[in-house]
């Protein structure tokens, strides 16, 4: 009789070409994707090598990081993505790699690209060069970043030595109050368990409250597992997923769906499973989160305090509170409510759905931005822009003072120049606010959608429940 197995031991024993012995294992790679940071110097080095793409096919490119988001963008609009893009152009060209070039309608972030064409897929083995890719977990693919030496194997061989990782569970049971988000649940847990606690892991999510949140919600919250030291997160497909899937341009079709659905039914873990580390949640004792200091751990609620170092639980927290506070200029014990703020930022792959923007222009709507404040929306891709015009979003946005920008990372990375200036403190619907992540000097606040399009309209970090008192 076979052992109880994890929803992860069922993906990643199905991809094992070859045990290479001392713990690693060669896996094969059903989705490569590449973007304009890393995808032109991969694809330069394997032509200096003489080597050719393995299978271009199951690899797709888009450009994201370096391109400009400004509304009347060129290639050349930023000097990063002069040099990138043409560059990542001829690589994919050359190779006979799909791109989806800035103009097309595809275009965009690629963790918002590849799901929203269905090329993310349950069960599907997923790498990218980039640390954010745990977020196609959220479909129950295995998904993980990887660097510059690793991409050039994938694109060589279509596989990955890799040494099989511990696991770990979080179950949120119980219910989320109406006005919490996906994105305080994965912030609140980095907050209460540390930004080390799934070091080097795969951590599947599950329980009702998961249960609960729509695929674009799960990919939120399995975006930010990598902030919690995680490799991967993901979440078991259900009839949600497979609904989100139909008739995704690069899903299956026809006799290939009902084989594929078959398969993706049983990616399950077992009762019996067992994993190395088990946490549970009351979902219901979560409210909106907001971040106070640099780094994805230092969370509080919105209606909390800023926390005092000598609080802290031990000497090395204790100098990064102090190291925190100093950065952000706050003060310990002050409340982080009414903090004024001289920026807003609505877009990432963690936050530029089309659901986001729904409930990000929900709080807009009949509103104006604060005199002041700088407010963009950068939807995650050139469909998210159009469905969310279609809608009437943009307008909402505009006539409230919001900037409407093309798709790519932006002011996340600010890898293509759009920073915040130092000594400003920005709202931010990102994933990182580490010294420097949006610019030297600048001062981050990771939150939901919702509480950044309230903080915009409040110019400061307000609690959404008395902005609608």
């Amino acid at each position: 009789m076979q052992a109880a197995r994890t929803l992860f031991d069922k993906v990643w024993d199905a991809h094992v070409v070859a045990d290479l012995g001392s713990g690693l294992a060669l896996i094969h790679v059903d989705r490569h994707l590449l973007h304009d940071l890393s995808g032109p110097g991969a694809l330069g080095a394997l032509r200096r090598m003489g080597l050719e793409v393995r299978n271009p096919e199951l690899t797709f490119a888009t450009p994201d990081h370096g391109v400009s988001t400004d509304p009347a963008r060129a290639e050349d609009t930023t000097a990063i993505g002069a040099r990138l893009l043409p560059a990542l152009r001829r690589g994919c060209a050359d190779a006979g790699i799909r791109l989806y070039d800035i103009g097309a309608p595809e275009q965009g972030i690629v963790h918002i690209v590849g799901p929203e064409q269905g090329l993310t897929l349950p069960g599907a083995t997923l790498l990218c060069g980039d640390s954010h890719t745990c977020t196609h977990g959220g479909l129950g693919a295995v998904a993980w970043g990887i660097g510059s030496s690793e991409i050039n194997h994938v694109l060589a061989t279509q596989t990955i030595i890799e040494s099989r990782p511990a696991q770990m569970r979080v179950v949120f049971e119980g219910r989320l109050a109406p006005e919490v988000e996906s994105k305080d649940m994965i912030l609140w847990l980095i907050g209460r368990l540390g930004a080390a606690a799934g070091s080097g892991c795969a951590v599947e999510y599950a329980g009702p409250a998961i249960r609960a949140l729509s695929i674009e919600g799960r990919m939120t919250v399995c975006n930010l597992s990598i902030e919690m030291g995680a490799k991967i997160g993901l979440v078991a497909p259900d009839d949600a997923t497979f609904e989100y899937l139909a008739d995704r341009p690069m899903a299956p079709k026809g006799r290939n769906w009902d084989r594929a659905l078959r398969n993706w039914r049983t990616l399950v873990t077992d009762d019996e499973a067992r994993f190395d580390r088990e946490e549970r949640v009351d979902a219901s004792a979560i409210r909106p989160q907001v971040t106070w200091g640099t780094s994805p751990a230092h969370t509080v609620a919105v209606d909390g305090r800023i926390p005092d170092p000598a609080d802290a639980p031990d000497q090395s927290t204790r100098d990064a509170w102090r190291a925190a506070l100093a950065y952000m200029d706050l003060r310990p014990g002050e409340p982080i409510e009414g903090l004024a703020i001289d920026r807003v930022f609505l877009g990432s792959c963690a936050n530029s759905r089309i659901e986001d923007l729904r409930a990000a222009a929900r709080v807009v709507r009949g509103r104006s931005v604060a005199a002041g404040v700088t407010a963009w929306v950068v939807p995650g891709s050139g469909l998210v822009k159009r469905q969310a015009e279609a809608e009437g979003l943009d307008a909402t946005f505009r006539e409230a003072g919001f900037e409407w920008r093309e798709p790519g990372c932006s002011s996340c990375s600010a890898a293509n120049g759009e920073v915040v200036a130092p000594g400003e403190r920005c709202v931010s619907t990102s994933n990182r606010n580490f010294i420097g992540r949006q610019g030297p000097g600048a001062r981050t606040h990771l939150c939901g959608p919702v509480l950044a399009a309230a903080a915009a309209v409040a110019g400061c970090i307000t609690d959404l429940r008395k902005l609608e008192a």
